[in-house]
């Protein structure tokens, strides 16, 4: 099979393709012929070796396509099935052993690239907006990186729940994309002061929920957005990570919650994977979650991929295609 392995941490140059023999499932796994893998910040941070993995390593842990073969007792996918999972490693490959209970079958209008787009960074906007903020009519949220691969599902997810959703982009261009997934005010943060404005657009209210995936760069200000008990969900670190807090701090804010939630734990059970992952894809397959799919590479040009996810100047999903 083709594949990209680390044998050790670093830049983008150090995702080698190679060929390794094909794997063969063992007892609970699935062999899946793989049709698109998603390109995510975590895979950043594995390649970078912010987050430790075992070397060498195959990365990806998005991905798509039809079971090939399955090993004993895998009662959940048979051959021919069309899956997709997320949070096993190995999708940056032509094929991957997975364990059948991690993968989830695809409705008919679901292609194999559309799961791979949307499976991590859905599933993440559906735990951020219904599990953390239980978001309910009349809410306001701000949503950073707006119109980014989370960003977009996010704002969709949010105005599905009644939410007034807040957002902020660092282009006109990408204002425009977030306003057309539902944002109904969007912030330039490098021409605004991102928190003044939230102040001034909620009249000093502040929101119910702060939804961050870029760290560094604007966790400090967003916890002045929140409104008193509101929340603050870092779930992302795009711009690097952010300095130590004093829980003090939270309270002088108006007793604000903070929470540093991945997605893994929120479909740690079979029951809960489905269940998120079939809201998503049906969604997604009644045309009421849109996806945007801004590039697809070839297998080979992982590098290149992750050098685009780390400029930060994408909008929607990268792929890469076997």
């Amino acid at each position: 099979m083709r594949c990209i392995r680390i044998d050790a941490t670093g830049g983008p140059e150090v995702l080698r393709p190679v060929d390794l023999p094909d794997p063969v499932p063992g007892p609970g796994q699935a062999l899946v012929r793989i049709e698109a893998a998603g390109v995510n910040f975590i895979d950043i941070y594995q390649r970078s070796g912010l987050y430790k993995v075992p070397l060498p390593y195959v990365p990806g842990l998005e991905g798509a396509g039809t079971v090939v073969s399955v090993g004993p007792d895998a009662p959940q996918v048979r051959a021919g099935d069309r899956v997709g999972w997320t949070g096993t490693p190995g999708a940056y490959a032509s094929l991957a052993v997975v364990p059948a209970e991690r993968l989830v079958r695809l409705p008919d209008r679901v292609s194999a690239r559309d799961a791979a787009a949307v499976l991590l960074q859905g599933m993440t906007a559906h735990y951020l907006a219904i599990d953390i903020a239980s978001l309910q009519p009349g809410d306001a949220c701000l949503v950073h990186a707006a119109a980014g691969g989370v960003g977009l599902l996010l704002c969709q997810i949010a105005k599905r729940r009644g939410a007034r959703v807040i957002g902020t982009v660092s282009t006109e261009a990408k204002a425009d994309l977030a306003r057309a997934a539902g944002a109904d005010e969007v912030i330039l943060y490098d021409r605004q002061d991102f928190a003044a404005e939230v102040r001034r657009l909620t009249g000093g209210a502040g929101v119910k929920a702060v939804f961050d995936g870029v760290g560094r760069d604007t966790f400090e200000r967003g916890l002045d957005c929140l409104r008193p008990l509101g929340i603050m969900a870092l779930f992302g670190q795009s711009s690097g990570p952010v300095d130590p807090i004093d829980p003090q701090r939270l309270s002088a804010k108006g007793s604000l919650f903070l929470t540093r939630p991945t997605l893994f734990h929120y479909i740690a059970s079979r029951d809960n994977l489905v269940r998120r992952a079939g809201d998503v894809l049906a969604w997604v397959a009644d045309g009421s979650l849109r996806l945007r799919i801004e590039r697809e590479f070839d297998l080979a040009c992982a590098a290149d991929a992750h050098r685009a996810l780390a400029s930060r100047k994408t909008s929607g999903k990268l792929l890469l295609i076997p």
